[in-house]
């Protein structure tokens, strides 16, 4: 046990850090659903798995409840595995190690799993509790949400018997969501060629590192550096007057985290390699200068490394082209809602193979149409490159419905207990009531959540007073539930 179990609401934290005890990353949750309903059990819960593996656990009303509309709590298993390059640790191995800095729970060199295990923390503390007043109740706890949604792509009538969906999956406290983006992913695959290295050319490995990152969706206006975009614009700017050959190129780690490093190895001439030092040098002076406010840790490396093959010319042009003309971050703001984002992608990812370099990037919209208009620029791109592009992992958006009878509920909770109103909000990220409201169209919902900050990123915090105060509004709610 860790420090944060001592605070408070303390059932609530006791959780969360045993949830940080059992690895659980996108993929590999299965350890984490297994100790939650062999618990589920113990306690004499009614507990099912449906085929996709999404953990459901039912809990009958208290007493004199019973008349009260249906609640399902909703969060998800898994979390984003992001670490510091000098961090030692295996997600599907080592526990999360969280600890108390300040007003705020962080981790230890990695992401800590607040998004969303604050939210599954307390679905389990709600289920563990004698004292909270409640009708019937259901907890669903998904699966793979990070890297796919595969849980609630899954998800089929028939499971689920609440007429009210309450999910966990928020980040900012005072604020309450009826609404999210839809997305999908792009993946721009070039096949390229290789040729021996000229003779006289020397190879380094240039790599553009310490960047904030961050959430693709919740982050992505703050004007945070796209490490793949950035080093690319060097390529781009430099390739030809320093007769540069492109060996491998990667950089970012998922497709719904602002990439925070990217690496190219790259060959020069001889007579060429102190200039590549002096440019690539000028070019992170130049980054600071730019968004020094913002990305305060930039750091840059020029490495000695071994290659004896590169890209042909062709090849290679083709490329960096298609990184530099690739469009990446706020694509358009909501015309409807004040700061929020309606469309933007996110150039998240870029491995290198033997005969092929694919991008990846993720598309978010609260508009069908929006995301249609992202898919054409990157089609237009692939067919100026002469490359393939695919599209996959479509999911919708969650409309906004103004007479949502939860929303109002949770309105005047919140205005009762604090005496100033929510913030009614929509959010720029893919949050899985979309989903659900296929199988469940008349279901209503509402998301809210503590203060999290650089979700996806080693340094997600969640704020601790802010956990207490969702503590509150999650046992205001379910006491105000509305008869049937």
């Amino acid at each position: 046990m860790s420090e944060i179990t001592q605070l408070s609401p303390q059932p609530l934290w006791q959780f969360f850090d045993k949830i940080c005890s059992i690895p659980h990353p996108s993929k590999y949750e299965e350890a984490l659903a297994q100790y939650i309903i062999e618990w589920a059990t113990n306690e004499g819960l009614e507990v099912r798995r449906d085929p996709t593996g999404n953990v459901f656990i039912k809990k009958p009303a208290t007493a004199g409840m019973e008349d009260r509309k249906g609640v399902v709590l909703q969060a998800h298993i898994d979390m984003v595995p992001q670490k510091n390059e000098d961090t030692d640790h295996d997600f599907t191995k080592d526990p999360i190690q969280p600890y108390i800095d300040g007003e705020w729970v962080t981790a230890k060199g990695t992401t800590l799993g607040a998004d969303n295990g604050m939210g599954m923390a307390s679905c389990l503390a709600v289920l563990a509790s004698n004292e909270i007043k409640h009708g019937p109740l259901e907890v669903l706890l998904t699966i793979d949400e990070e890297a796919g949604m595969t849980g609630a792509f899954g998800l089929e009538a028939g499971w689920l018997e609440g007429d009210i969906l309450l999910n966990t999956d928020s980040e900012q406290e005072g604020e309450i969501y009826m609404g999210c983006a839809g997305g999908a992913d792009g993946a721009i695959k070039l096949n390229i060629e290789r040729e021996a290295l000229p003779t006289g050319y020397v190879t380094r490995q240039i790599t553009l590192k310490g960047l904030k990152g961050g959430h693709s969706g919740c982050d992505i206006h703050t004007g945070r550096g796209n490490a793949n975009k950035l080093l690319g614009r060097f390529l781009a700017g430099h390739a030809a007057e320093l007769d540069l050959r492109l060996v491998e190129f990667r950089g970012g780690s998922l497709r719904n985290a602002i990439p925070r490093e990217a690496f190219a190895t790259v060959a020069v001439p001889a007579e060429n390699e102190a200039k590549l030092a002096e440019l690539f040098t000028f070019y992170t002076d130049l980054l600071k200068a730019e968004l020094g406010r913002v990305e305060t840790g930039i750091m840059t490396f020029n490495e000695a490394v071994s290659a004896d093959k590169a890209l042909t010319s062709s090849t290679q042009a083709r490329f960096i082209a298609t990184l530099n003309a690739c469009p990446n971050g706020v694509i358009r703001m909501s015309d409807d809602i004040e700061g929020v984002v309606e469309t933007s992608l996110n150039v998240g990812v870029i491995t290198t193979d033997e005969d092929s370099i694919t991008i990846l990037c993720l598309i978010r919209s609260l508009m069908d149409s929006g995301r249609s208009m992202v898919e054409g620029m990157l089609s237009s791109v692939a067919e100026l490159a002469g490359a393939q592009v695919t599209f996959s992992g479509t999911y919708p958006g969650w409309k906004p419905d103004a007479d949502s009878e939860i929303m109002h509920v949770f309105r005047d909770v919140y205005e009762g207990i604090y005496g100033n109103k929510p913030n009614i909000m929509v959010i720029h990220a893919g949050l899985e009531c979309g989903l659900f409201k296929k199988p469940y169209p008349e279901m209503d919902m509402i998301s809210f959540g503590p203060t999290i900050k650089f979700p996806h990123s080693p340094d997600e915090k969640v704020k601790i007073d802010t956990v207490a105060l969702y503590w509150e509004q999650m046992v205001a709610i379910l006491e105000n539930i509305p008869k049937k």
